[in-house]
């Protein structure tokens, strides 16, 4: 590998990451203005046409304003976390099988899973360093949410991995050119889909960042360019996720227009449940998590298993 394709390799890997942001701006605008549909009421329309400059404003907004010093935070983890957060959430984009000159992973999966599992000490950092009640509650919520559902979401995506027998994302895409896979794993694609739902705090599973107890949760003490970070991962993982969903169920990685309609609706349906289902109980969430989801996966797993064994 000559210096020629390392500069390449990163030109496509910061055109990959404005791709990201510039997907997140306008998810928010698509979220904000299906609430406001939702709720009957306007969303953001003053700002250009159709308000479809808000999410800049918004971020040109967020980024200039006055960032709080907290004194009895432990600062540097407070000030950081955020930042790793960030970059966290964008590795994982790393991942898809890119047909340019963009890194191969034969391991993608397990990357994807390394990677989810390491986003959940940025949010118990950041709530523990913060050095408030609030915001403490929300990351150990937050962390014994995540470990309920990777268990679960790990041993649902094990089927199709055994269905496939291998961890590169590409496969997905030829063992699903005449038949998608969301046909044979139904039942096992919608527990998919909610536990992603848990993984990224969302709707009705957003314990970590419960308005009505927890005053925010995690990011209570965060503003400006903190705070945006923070909401920037959230939103790139959301779409991530909805990626992530398609390509394993719904087709594989094709870069035509029906992928992108697929990977909207995905995302459409995020911000759906948010806005017309009300959150959990938190008991409900480890009962569902526990006793529903892992008897569930694991049976599918041994069914899975073996009907690959006597195919």
């Amino acid at each position: 590998m000559n210096f020629c394709d390392i500069i390449l390799l990163f030109i496509g890997v910061l055109i990959m990451i404005l791709g990201v942001l510039i997907g997140v701006a306008f998810l928010t605008l698509l979220e904000r203005k299906l609430l406001g549909y939702i709720q009957v009421r306007s969303g953001p329309n003053k700002v250009g046409f159709w308000g479809i400059l808000q999410p800049f404003s918004d971020g040109v907004k967020l980024f200039t304003s006055e960032q709080i010093y907290l004194n009895f935070s432990n600062y540097f983890s407070y000030y950081f976390s955020p930042v790793f957060s960030f970059i966290l959430s964008l590795l994982m984009w790393l991942m898809i099988p890119y047909y340019f000159n963009m890194i191969s992973f034969n391991f993608g999966v397990l990357f994807f899973f390394c990677c989810l599992s390491l986003g959940v000490y940025m949010v118990m950092v950041a709530g523990w360093s913060s050095n408030s009640n609030y915001a403490l509650l929300g990351g150990l919520r937050a962390m014994a949410q995540t470990i309920s559902y990777e268990v679960s979401l790990a041993l649902i995506f094990m089927s199709s991995i055994i269905f496939i027998m291998d961890f590169n994302l590409m496969k997905f895409f030829e063992y699903q050119l005449m038949i998608w896979l969301i046909i044979f794993m139904f039942p096992l694609s919608i527990c998919l889909y909610s536990s992603m739902l848990a993984e990224v705090n969302r709707t009705p599973f957003d314990f970590a960042e419960g308005e009505s107890e927890l005053v925010s949760g995690f990011n209570i003490e965060y503003s400006s360019g903190g705070f945006a970070l923070i909401f920037l991962a959230e939103y790139s993982s959301i779409l991530f996720m909805s990626m992530f969903f398609v390509i394993s169920y719904m087709g594989g990685f094709n870069l035509n227009l029906l992928f992108y309609l697929k990977l909207s609706l995905i995302s459409f349906l995020f911000i759906w449940v948010r806005g017309t289902l009300p959150r959990y109980r938190y008991d409900k969430l480890m009962y569902l998590a526990w006793k529903s989801y892992l008897p569930i996966s694991l049976n599918f797993l041994l069914f899975y298993l073996g009907l690959k064994i006597f195919l």
